[in-house]
């Protein structure tokens, strides 16, 4: 319903952002709010999915269109939810998880909380063939940057969130040893 929410970050917590346009504040659910760090009181555009339940209306915000495709693909999985796809792109690209998926790379797609080795079959059973790595995200996987302590500031932003979310230390330390 809504494709894009275009206004100021106003607000940074560990599940969501604040973006304000017209005077009106959304709360958008993300899967690292840490990501938008940098935007704080500028504008932003974030691509979002609302969904609908009996309960709430919640509005699930992505930093590219790819983003929110792997979002909306992964939701779709027989035993994933919103949360647990939040939880699988707060560690991991949509290239990556592509690749997983591709290459039935089941043990990959393990290490994400809540996601044992039934729901990675299903996964990859669900995915394969509708989620193609294009030449653009090959391209985008060659740029990784050597700085590991970028990358441990990242992991470490990334296990905030996911605490935040609910997941418990253990399932947490199983993420943090796979690489």
């Amino acid at each position: 319903m809504y494709a894009y929410v275009k206004g100021k970050l106003t607000h940074l917590y560990p599940t969501h952002v604040v973006v304000e346009t017209a005077g009106v504040g959304y709360e958008i659910q993300t899967p690292n709010s840490y990501r938008f760090q940098k935007h704080l009181d500028h504008e932003v555009l974030i691509h979002t999915s609302l969904i609908v339940r009996e309960d709430a209306q919640l509005l699930y915000g992505f930093s590219s269109e790819e983003e929110k495709d792997m979002f909306l693909s992964l939701i779709k999985v027989t035993g994933i939810g919103p949360k647990s796809a939040l939880a699988i792109l707060a560690t991991s690209t949509p290239n990556e998880v592509k690749r997983a998926i591709e290459n039935e790379n089941d043990t990959y797609l393990t290490k994400f909380p809540g996601i044992g080795k039934k729901t990675a079959r299903q996964i990859v059973l669900d995915l394969k063939g509708k989620v193609k790595i294009t030449e653009e995200d090959s391209d985008s996987l060659l740029q990784v940057d050597a700085t590991s302590t970028v990358q441990d500031q990242f992991v470490q932003e990334a296990m905030l969130a996911l605490e935040a979310l609910g997941y418990s230390k253990r399932e947490l330390a199983k993420v943090r040893n796979v690489k």
